[in-house]
């Protein structure tokens, strides 16, 4: 199952059944768990852990040194989960040792052709980044977000679980959980229903999160204000607490 033109450094560690294409090179400090299938003229490298299943189309660069001109050569990691797709030419840069030295990717991703992941970032599960997506350092995007295609977020951002973004957003500030949004900048559009329809969230809990919405966007309260009506309504809706999250811990200030 490897290919007899491809170049796999004695240093990797590759499970009995990965498949790799020709003219791909793996690293000395490359594990590939089993399952996981290279296809031609990739490049996986640096201390890069991939686990089981996943699979890496061609022209796909993975475990590459970043960007970040601070970046001088130290040791720095990528971890990617299980049964990710990165399509053709996508680009997944390790961290740096000015944040947690860490790019980490969960699981049941989608990562369509020419989607960058930089430096330092922490991608959830079953996030898809359409073609052209790029989430700049130290990113976080939660679990079955969707980044439409040129989607581009500022270094830093954090998007929450649940968010859907238009094609061609500029994301400057944070996205709370549930939020849809679009534009440059990016502003918010209500909240992704139909989402959370095919996740299988209820009609009343979906009520409750439009609700929470309306109190963080439309009632003109103070983030104060706006978190206190938030936690009384988490006590009966435990769905709203990720919201009251995304506003505590937002740096850069949310989207509005």
């Amino acid at each position: 199952m490897i290919d007899p033109r491809a170049i796999i450094d004695p240093g990797a560690k590759l499970a009995d059944n990965v498949s790799v294409g020709p003219w791909s090179y793996v690293g000395p400090d490359v594990e590939i768990g089993e399952g996981t299938t290279i296809a031609s003229h990739v490049v996986v490298k640096g201390a890069t852990k991939i686990g089981a299943n996943n699979q890496i189309f061609q022209f796909s660069s993975i475990g590459e040194d970043c960007q970040d001109k601070k970046y001088a050569g130290e040791k720095t990691y990528l971890e990617v989960g299980e049964s990710n797709v990165f399509r053709e030419g996508c680009t997944i840069h390790r961290g740096t040792v000015q944040d947690q030295a860490l790019t980490k990717i969960g699981s049941h991703n989608l990562f369509m052709a020419y989607a960058h992941v930089a430096h330092d970032c922490v991608v959830g599960d079953h996030v898809i980044l359409a073609n052209n997506a790029a989430i700049a350092g130290h990113v976080r995007v939660g679990n079955n977000t969707i980044l439409g295609g040129f989607t581009a977020v500022h270094q830093f951002c954090h998007i929450g679980s649940h968010v859907m973004c238009g094609a061609g957003t500029v994301v400057l500030k944070d996205i709370p959980d549930y939020v849809m949004a679009t534009g440059n900048p990016a502003k918010p559009h209500g909240i992704n229903s139909e989402g959370l329809k095919r996740r299988g969230y209820s009609a009343e809990v979906i009520r409750q999160i439009k609700q929470a919405y309306k109190v963080i966007y439309r009632q003109k309260l103070t983030s104060e204000q706006a978190l206190e009506q938030l936690r009384e309504m988490a006590v009966n809706t435990a769905e709203i607490l990720p919201l009251i999250h995304s506003l505590q811990a937002s740096s850069r200030g949310i989207v509005r």
